[in-house]
């Protein structure tokens, strides 16, 4: 048996049975569920669940109010490492049993050297007033109680409850921590037991009904008392389908509310949840590329809010669907470490420099530029007589010799020579490549006017010097074009 300090000098024997307090039933609750105020679930009443076992492999919520709670403690926490140490406390099972009454939740939190610590954490209780807003709210809409009978809490409930005036859920700032240990913000122990309480609220959603002032049966009495739709639901017993009347529906079908105000774009993409870990992966994932794919996505996301909110965003056509290989080339674009990008290469079946000719592509100009690497096509007999036409008015006033000869391949044009290219697009512009250590890239953005493209190309080639090029006896293309 070890004792250890409560917080206010007072001594707490600590069991060495507190992993599984005895009686405990075997959905996680105590053998007494009514604590100070006697058995009916008044506002003293208190429950213990055992302790859970080890969260290996798996994350800590899987509702979205259990997430919402772990939103509220990571607003909180001023260090993100004691957020980092709770997590690893908590997989590795050191929360012992939960103790939870109106207003606090309690757990004895052992490190990894065995020594046990109380942690509290704090969270406001509802004012009475509050909770006959809340009862009100609820006695209107069986659905409500039918949900949480079910163990759930559907989003329209927090909703109708938060225009009422009550927070159920915690928002940042909203968990106090307390721990034996002596830290004024939240610790390693505290963090571990917000985690834990985030997987008993994936079980049982009362539990945070209990923590902000009401037991389960105290809850349902007070219901059944009210009366009305939520009553029938309170006592298990089939009420009226909720919903309106179809010919009422009908009769109101031109009587719409306003749509609400367009949200503004964030400044940034959203930060995703670390992966960091002491367990090892499960097989078949990898962290580093999951991290760096949630983050791409968080970018992406932002970036098609902000095409959204563009005005003259709704006459634009539908992009389709990218194929496995062209996001590929999106993600490597990102520049993910090196694991991440073989992994890219090796999944869209370029390589690793098809790879990086595709992504010098995409910075020139997206999934157009892509295309145009990836695609020959034929060009039909107009497009190529004015481009034949606009080759010809940039050497209106030059020699035969000063003008460029190609060959001529579907939507490609190869200047005689073989350096330099023009590709052709399904838009109608050209695009400028130069063969690199024998393999086309493209080097600069497409232009309307191919002779522009052909400049573009020229200009940077590479060629060692002496080399001639289309422009003949060192003639470059910036001053035939006048550049």
């Amino acid at each position: 048996m070890t004792r250890y300090d409560d917080g206010d000098g007072a001594g707490v024997e600590d069991t060495d049975d507190w992993y599984e307090p005895e009686g405990a039933r075997a959905d996680g609750t105590g053998p007494d569920e009514t604590g100070g105020k006697g058995a009916d679930g008044g506002a003293g009443v208190e429950r213990t669940f055992a302790a859970l076992p080890a969260a290996r492999g798996r994350g800590f919520a899987q509702t979205w109010w259990g997430r919402a709670w772990l939103t509220a403690l990571e607003g909180t926490a001023l260090d993100a490492q004691q957020l980092t140490a709770g997590r690893r406390l908590a997989r590795a099972g050191a929360v012992g049993a939960v103790s939870v009454r109106p207003g606090r939740i309690t757990a004895v939190v052992r490190d990894r050297d065995r020594t046990a610590h109380r942690a509290d954490v704090l969270l406001r209780e509802l004012s009475d007033e509050q909770w006959d807003r809340f009862l009100d709210m609820a006695v209107e809409r069986a659905g409500h109680v039918a949900a949480l009978l079910e163990r759930e809490v559907p989003p329209h409930l927090v909703e109708d409850a938060e225009l009422a005036g009550v927070d159920l859920l915690p928002g940042p700032g909203g968990l106090e921590p307390e721990c034996g240990c002596g830290a004024w913000d939240h610790c390693g122990h505290t963090a571990a037991l917000c985690y834990q309480v985030a997987r008993l609220l994936d079980q049982d959603p009362f539990v945070l009904l209990l923590v902000r002032g009401r037991g389960e049966r105290a809850l349902l009495g007070a219901l059944r008392s009210r009366g009305g739709p939520a009553s029938a639901a309170a006592s298990g017993e089939r009420s009226r389908p909720e919903g309106v009347d179809a010919a009422e529906a009908f009769a109101a079908g031109g009587i719409r509310p306003a749509l609400p105000g367009v949200a503004p774009l964030p400044a940034e993409p959203g930060v995703p949840p670390s992966l960091d870990t002491d367990e090892p992966p499960v097989a078949g994932v990898h962290p580093a590329a999951l991290e760096f794919l949630a983050s791409r996505t968080a970018a992406q996301a932002r970036r098609l809010l902000a095409e959204a909110l563009r005005d003259g965003h709704e006459r634009q056509p539908v992009a389709p669907e990218p194929t496995v290989a062209r996001d590929a080339v999106r993600l490597a674009a990102g520049e993910p470490p090196r694991a991440v990008t073989d992994r890219l290469a090796d999944g869209s079946g370029r390589g690793r420099e098809g790879l990086a000719v595709a992504v010098r592509a995409w910075r020139q100009g997206g999934a157009a530029a892509l295309a145009v690497l990836d695609e020959e096509w034929a060009v039909d007999a107009g497009t190529l007589a004015r481009a034949r036409a606009a080759l010809q008015s940039a050497w209106a006033g030059s020699g035969e010799a000063e003008r460029p000869a190609f060959r001529v391949r579907a939507n490609r044009w190869t200047l005689d020579g073989g350096r330099i290219q023009l590709r052709l697009g399904r838009d109608g512009r050209w695009w400028p490549y130069r063969k690199e250590r024998g393999r086309w890239v493209p080097v600069g953005a497409a232009a309307q006017d191919p002779a522009t493209a052909l400049a573009t190309a020229d200009a940077e080639d590479p060629a060692e010097p002496g080399t001639q090029t289309w422009a003949g006896a060192g003639t470059r293309a910036g001053r035939l074009f006048g550049t």
